[in-house]
């Protein structure tokens, strides 16, 4: 069986931490920014850190390779980066 790559799209959107948490850039920055509230570009501004569950699906299915391993336990699933399994 051939081995999964990772998306195209998902490389130019997310970075996944030493920790294992996926960085992204929000969204709605790239024009008419006269109409839109101070507040709001702020906000979108700096990157944010995606919600565990949106995180672990992102590494799983469009980030096979990005150094988060699955570490399967008898009932539920936990994502862990490489340092943590040493």
């Amino acid at each position: 069986m051939p081995k999964m790559k990772t998306k195209s799209s998902a490389k130019k959107r997310f970075k996944v931490t030493g920790s294992g948490k996926v960085k992204f850039k929000p969204a709605f920055t790239s024009h008419m920014m006269m109409n839109k509230p101070k507040s709001a570009k702020r906000k979108a501004k700096t990157p944010a850190t995606m919600f565990k569950a949106d995180g672990e699906k992102v590494v799983t299915y469009f980030m096979p390779n990005s150094g988060v391993r699955r570490k399967i336990d008898s009932k539920k699933s936990t994502y862990k980066s490489k340092k943590e399994f040493n």
